[in-house]
């Protein structure tokens, strides 16, 4: 996966951390979740603040 695969890192966090409110992450924390998944495979360097908003938008359509 790739920053810009967020439908599906929201998938995978929503699995990985299914008692967190995305609402309440903080972007820092966010960050690094992403980069820790078992399937992500992209450079940090090409991460900002609206691809983590992005993401943390499609985790919470995940949650709902």
């Amino acid at each position: 996966m790739k920053w810009t695969d967020s439908r599906e890192i929201a998938i995978e966090l929503a699995d990985k951390f299914p008692n967190i409110d995305p609402k309440t992450v903080r972007f820092t924390d966010l960050m690094q979740w992403v980069i820790e998944l078992e399937n992500f495979n992209d450079d940090a360097k090409h991460c900002g603040e609206k691809i983590l908003e992005a993401i943390q938008l499609m985790w919470m359509d995940e949650a709902d």
